[in-house]
């Protein structure tokens, strides 16, 4: 299911958008924007969406997304049921961020936190505290005062503990800007041979590397060994084949991905994903019915 494109509205004379919205609203729907997002629900209980991967919210929850994340919060209401405030919102272009940051040197401290939040990014409820009275002053605020508030809310969002990463690595590969590097090289090669058992070895010798030297490069760029991210790139295929063939059985996408026995598939994927993998389709193919009702 593609995500719709969501058009941001920024007003004239200002740098971002910032605003507040209930529930049921326009942009409740599955989609996206090339636009940095930070996001906090002050009202409701529900399921939220963020790439592929899905969650429950309630209040107080705050997530950051990157640019083309597509995403979505669905409240648990009744038929005809309305609450008039549900979420806080801040949009910000990825070009005003990018020539901030290269204008001030003392915004280079924010490149960690904007490069994670390409695939989503869910803080504690201490920061979520912190930044919700922030958020709200945003809002009402204007000129300078305005520009200082969203300065201290990434400051803060940067200087908080580590936060969850949502969405899988596939995202980010399909997102993300590829080069031409070598452990990039080693990336295509194996998401190509994704069945397959490519070892280490392989990949180390495919880029000219001892296979020492390749595994510290790996875990460096990817955060993880090979053997787990290959299995989160099967994992990542599964719910591609899950959501797009509807007629296809589980057994099936277990050995078209690669792995060995059912068993272990169902292990990998309720460990990565928090559910089995009927449960997942089952999950997903309710909000596209959602999607599509409206």
């Amino acid at each position: 299911m593609q995500p719709d494109l969501e058009l941001v509205h920024i007003r004239k004379g200002e740098s971002f958008a910032a605003w507040m919205h209930g529930y049921p609203f326009r942009t409740v729907r599955w989609h996206y924007h090339p636009e940095y997002e930070i996001h906090l629900v002050t009202a409701t209980t529900g399921t939220f969406y963020i790439g592929d991967h899905v969650g429950s919210f309630g209040p107080g929850q705050l997530i950051m997304t990157g640019p083309n994340l597509p995403q979505n919060w669905i409240s648990d209401l009744a038929p005809g049921e309305a609450v008039p405030l549900r979420s806080l919102v801040i949009q910000f272009p990825e070009d005003f961020i990018e020539d901030s940051v290269a204008a001030m040197p003392e915004m280079e401290a924010l490149r960690p936190l904007l490069e994670r939040s390409r695939r989503g990014l869910l803080f504690d409820e201490d920061t979520s505290a912190r930044i919700r009275p922030r958020m709200k002053r945003l809002i009402e605020a204007q000129g300078l005062r305005r520009l200082a508030l969203f300065w201290d809310i990434l400051d803060q969002l940067a200087r908080a503990p580590e936060p969850e990463v949502l969405a899988s690595l596939s995202f980010e590969l399909d997102l993300g800007q590829t080069s031409d590097s070598g452990i990039n090289r080693a990336l295509s090669h194996l998401r190509e041979h994704l069945t397959e058992q490519v070892d280490e070895g392989d990949l180390a010798e495919m880029v000219g590397q001892s296979q020492s030297a390749f595994s510290r490069a790996f875990k460096r760029h990817t955060g993880t060994t090979l053997v787990r991210y290959r299995n989160q790139l099967r994992v990542d295929l599964a719910c591609h084949m899950l959501l797009t063939d509807p007629d296809i059985r589980v057994a099936e996408i277990c050995y078209d991905v690669g792995f060995s026995n059912l068993s272990n598939f169902n292990r990998h994927f309720l460990k990565l994903k928090g559910m089995s993998p009927s449960q997942f389709r089952t999950t997903f193919a309710a909000n596209k019915a959602l999607v599509m009702a409206e």
